[in-house]
């Protein structure tokens, strides 16, 4: 349904002025852009948008957003969330409007449902890339991070930003609902070293009502791992849409087939948006949830936005032998033992992104006996 309000119309407007031409997509005989930046494929004829409502054909050229942030936070990097890589270290975070899905539990819809939604109206700013880059060294960000809304949607825009904040020492990261083509990945590869997937549903048929396909995000899930690229993957557990013990057995078993080291975080829902009568998601079913991806083999899974409340659960334990190297409440670290993604009790490795983590402790700090063993943590 096209947009009603002034407000609205007046924001499309604007972000019509504030668009350039794009990249990633190829031109088909009948004269329309066939778009690769996500999974629909969008095949865009002149004058019209693809599904995202952000990307558009006009005089033959695919136009897409870019000079602006919608938002724009400095977050603890445990909240995008990424809980293996950079422990404790802020994330600049920014974020757009548009997204190529329509959840109706979205909890960031403002900027998510703008260009679909009259009530989804947020205000934008202009900025050069540059300008994020600086303000991520500024504030002692290690990772630069498009979120918020559906980054792949907005990916040329990302990767002007992310080659300035990678001149100046300073990562990439997507977090994304994972409905991803290979050519986009490809293009992200040299940039985006940090991937978060929202795992929505095991079930075709419920990715097909939020508007995706359940393959895409599986393929992007397989692509990633192939890639190098650090992948933690997220479930939102909605009651009553994707919380049965089938559905999360499907889900870890499949994590597992690709890689038992990727982190699987099972997060607990609120009620928002169009959802606003079903339940908060209980901190005993995260756990439940949780005990069924280790019982099927993965070795790092989270309970999420119940701090405080599902034990161990916000920890992270080596797999070598179960000693708590990580301690947190919420997105606060409480306790860091890791030594460069090394344990400091077995000298096993912990996967993670520690690449410019984790610094090793002092020697007088009782570990110049394990350093010895370990020299390789020195490097």
């Amino acid at each position: 349904m096209a947009l009603q309000s002034p407000e609205a119309i007046e924001l499309k407007r604007l972000l019509h002025d504030m668009s350039s031409a794009g990249s990633l997509y190829t031109r088909l005989d009948d004269n329309r852009l066939e778009c690769y930046a996500c999974g629909h494929l969008c095949k865009i004829a002149e004058g019209k948008e693809g599904v995202c409502r952000v990307r558009y054909q006009e005089d033959g050229v695919l136009r897409v957003p870019g000079g602006y942030v919608a938002s724009l936070a400095c977050d603890p990097i445990e909240k995008k969330p990424f809980f293996h890589a950079f422990v404790g270290r802020p994330a600049m975070s920014f974020g757009m409007l548009g997204c190529d899905l329509h959840c109706g539990y979205c909890q960031n819809w403002v900027t998510s449902q703008a260009m679909r939604d009259d009530n989804a109206v947020s205000g934008v700013r202009t900025v050069s890339a540059k300008e994020l880059a600086d303000a991520a060294v500024r504030y002692g960000a290690p990772v630069i991070t498009s979120t918020y809304n559906e980054p792949l949607i907005t990916a040329e825009w990302a990767l002007e930003v992310f080659s300035e904040a990678q001149m100046k020492g300073v990562l990439g990261a997507f977090v994304s609902n994972g409905n991803a083509t290979e050519k986009v990945l490809d293009f992200l590869k040299p940039y985006v070293n940090l991937y978060k997937v929202d795992l929505k549903s095991f079930q075709d048929r419920e990715y097909r009502k939020l508007g995706g396909q359940l393959e895409n995000v599986r393929r992007t899930i397989r692509q990633l791992h192939e890639r190098g690229i650090w992948l933690e993957v997220v479930t939102l557990s909605v009651p009553g849409l994707n919380d049965s013990d089938d559905e999360f057995k499907e889900m870890a078993e499949f994590l597992v087939g690709i890689s038992p080291d990727i982190p699987w975080h099972i997060t607990a829902f609120h009620s928002d948006y169009k959802m606003q009568s079903t339940p908060d998601t209980e901190a005993d079913r995260l756990i439940s949830a949780c005990e069924i991806g280790t019982r099927a083999g993965l070795r790092y899974v989270y309970a999420g936005n119940r701090p405080g409340r599902v034990g161990e659960l916000e920890n992270t334990r080596c797999h070598h032998c179960n000693a708590t190297v990580i301690r947190r409440q919420g997105f606060r670290i409480l306790e860091n033992r890791l030594v460069r993604g090394w344990c400091p009790d077995c000298g096993g490795r912990v996967p993670g992104f520690w690449a410019r983590d984790c610094v090793v402790p002092q020697e007088g700090a009782g570990q110049s006996a394990w350093l010895q063993k370990h020299p390789e943590a020195r490097a």
